[in-house]
């Protein structure tokens, strides 16, 4: 191959409104011209949520849809397409957010063959590089691709190990799998034995090197012990694994596939009518039939809806979290959160529904070894500190602010982890994607054996090799003064735009408090709005009026926990309106999400990007700030509430 030619136009993402317009009624800008670039342009953005209804060709019309350039929104349905470009432009950290593979896949359909970013996010750049578009940090090749000139494959292949360079080069990760298959693709010479992290430990037994190493940067292909999917992403890998190997393709270990409706059970419920009258909800609701079917046929484990009853049995990484996963395991799913599972003591991560379909062939997924970033949580956190307060913390330092920890394993530990229930470990876990880390993970303790008793009756043992080398070499390390931290809000736009409620120049009323998802629906959190709720009750007071507080499970198990602790009763005297597991609000896609933009909701979900849940405002807190504020009607902490009551 002499080189690659992109025939077309560039689109910049600008960050001013104005200038996308000129881009897509016909003007081609300069770099200069085109101004600032976007950055933490999220796949919220590149494809809202209701575009994944759609995993067809449909797609195209509707990448960049949710782009926000300031308040204005400049691109509409078809004018990428339209446009006739074949290179994005945009600012740093691009893609992050969400897994969904439906993003790149909008820009492909859509005509885009190359996207240019200062950095990317992990699962988006893998998600590309699975698919065949291709993606640079080099600038240079915008001017280069205006002249016309070929440009070399090498260009994009530069520094990459040899299987994403084999990916590249063969054009996407299904053209890779069945060379593999053919016997065409070896695994690189296993690295030197050398002191390992409990992550790099987990990798090399799943690589098949037992007490040996894995370095970072090395490429293996690692098998799955778990193999999770949900509706929302499920039929795109179904549709990619029929497309490339047929319907008749065989699944390698069934049993380790599991599959889960949870994201759309109550998108019946918050769909506005300009959504419904162009056929989505339809559409929605097509995704679960598209996966049941696919159950049906193959014989695959699914927790579906409620038969009794609407719902769903439970959000995946909650289930996952409670029934499945053991220490030492590796899991993958079809979410950027499925480092939920980390707080096991797994090393468990997001893959894309082109990885996902070649999975459920190979039983096992491409990892480029990471490198590990220990968090030390030192001393002890105060009374009213959580686990989401501490998170919100991490992400607003400036080594994740500016993109230092991307692709990285964040290793948590420290006196303040080893006080906290695995529960509130798995809100540090999990929200590693919205650092843009590849996971996060505790290494399993007593705490964790606790939790294995007591959610599945199961006295499990941990092995020897279960911890991380004193001598282990670490990319950096993170010091957080646990007992400095304060209750913590994100503001809107961003979850790292984080900040002490305390600083707080001006009251914020809430329109609606919603605690629920996998990050903010577990045992725990519920635990801790009973709490908030309970003293409110015993000082006269209720729910705040013109105030909406929705409690949304993780679980069924949660829910049932919740009948058995009577924190029922509670809820219901209280005024909280009660909703059955499900993702819901958390995905724009039920209750809780806003229905006008000078709405403002206060969530304990664990992302607040524009449109992400409805067209208002989403702070981010902690399910006792969630509960507080909803008794107060304006943000408070569950100390501030207390303290305001007792100066009344």
């Amino acid at each position: 191959m002499t080189g690659l030619r992109f025939p077309g136009r560039v689109l910049y993402l600008a960050a001013d409104a104005a200038a996308v317009r000129r881009q897509l009624a016909g003007y081609d800008l300069t770099r200069e011209a085109a101004g600032m670039l976007r950055d933490n342009v999220s796949t919220d953005e590149i494809t809202p949520a209701w575009v994944c209804y759609h995993f067809d060709e449909k797609l195209g019309d509707y990448p960049y849809l949710g782009l926000a350039c300031g308040s204005e929104h400049p691109v509409t349905p078809g004018s990428v397409r339209a446009g006739g470009f074949a290179v994005a432009v945009a600012g740093k950290r691009y893609g992050k957010g969400s897994s969904r593979e439906a993003s790149p896949y909008a820009e492909m359909l859509a005509g885009i063959r190359l996207v240019i970013a200062e950095s990317f996010e992990r699962i988006y750049r893998q998600n590309c590089r699975n698919l065949g578009l291709l993606t640079s940090t080099d600038f240079s090749l915008i001017e280069r691709i205006g002249r016309g000139e070929a440009i070399p494959l090498e260009e994009f292949t530069r520094d990459e190990d040899p299987f994403t360079t084999e990916i590249i080069r063969r054009g996407g990760l299904f053209a890779f799998t069945q060379a593999r298959l053919r016997g065409e693709v070896s695994a690189p010479a296993p690295s030197r034995p050398r002191p390992q992290t409990f992550a790099e430990k987990i990798l090399a037994r799943a690589c098949g090197r037992g007490e040996g190493a894995v370095a970072p940067g090395e490429a293996v292909f690692a098998r799955a012990d778990w193999r999770y999917a949900h509706e929302y992403v499920s039929p795109m890998s179904i549709r990619f694994l029929h497309q490339a190997m047929g319907e008749d393709a065989p699944l390698l270990d069934p049993g380790s596939m599991v599959f889960f409706a949870d994201h759309l059970t109550f998108v019946h419920r918050s769909m506005p009518p300009e959504r419904r009258a162009m056929g989505l909800l339809d559409t929605a609701q097509a995704m679960a039939a598209c996966q049941q079917a696919f159950c049906t046929r193959h014989g695959l484990r699914l927790h579906g809806f409620l038969r009794d009853r609407e719902g769903s049995e439970g959000i995946s990484h909650s289930v996952m979290a409670e029934r499945y996963v053991q220490p030492g395991q590796l899991v993958v799913g079809t979410d950027s959160h499925t480092p939920h599972c980390g707080a096991l003591g797994a090393l468990a991560f997001g893959i894309g529904a082109t990885e996902m379909a070649n999975a459920w062939v190979t039983g096992d997924v491409r990892v480029r070894v990471p490198s590990v970033t220990r968090v030390r949580l030192n001393g002890h956190l105060n009374p009213g500190v959580e686990a989401k307060d501490v998170m919100l913390h991490l992400l607003q330092l400036p080594y994740v602010q500016e993109g230092r920890a991307i692709g990285q394993v964040f290793e948590y530990t420290g006196a303040a982890l080893a006080s906290l229930s695995t529960d509130e470990r798995a809100t540090l876990t999990n929200m590693v994607a919205e650092i843009g880390g590849f996971t996060g993970i505790v290494v399993p303790d007593e705490e964790t054996r606790r939790f294995l008793r007591e959610r599945r009756g199961v006295d499990l043992p941990l092995e020897a090799w279960m911890h991380s080398d004193p001598d282990a070499r670490y990319s950096h390390d993170i010091e957080v003064d646990c007992g400095a931290l304060e209750p913590m809000v994100a503001k809107p736009g961003d979850p790292g735009n984080g900040m002490p409620i305390s600083a707080l120049a001006a009251p914020v009323p809430v329109d609606i408090a919603y605690g629920g998802s996998c990050t903010g629906g577990k045992r725990e959190d519920l635990a801790r709005c009973h709490e908030v709720l309970a003293w409110a009750a015993a000082q006269g007071l209720r729910v705040a009026p013109g105030t909406r507080f929705i409690l949304q499970f993780g679980s069924q198990d949660v829910r049932d926990h919740c009948v058995r602790q009577g924190w029922m009763e509670t809820f219901k005297a209280m005024g909280v309106e009660l909703i059955e597991p499900g993702c819901g609000a958390c995905v724009n896609a039920g209750p809780g999400v806003s229905d006008r933009p000078d709405q403002v909701t206060v969530s304990a979900i664990n992302r607040n990007f524009p449109g992400r849940s409805g067209p208002g405002q989403v702070w981010l807190a902690s399910p006792s700030t969630v509960a507080a504020s909803a008794i107060a009607g304006r943000i408070v902490s569950f100390g501030q509430l207390r303290g305001d009551n007792e100066r009344r």
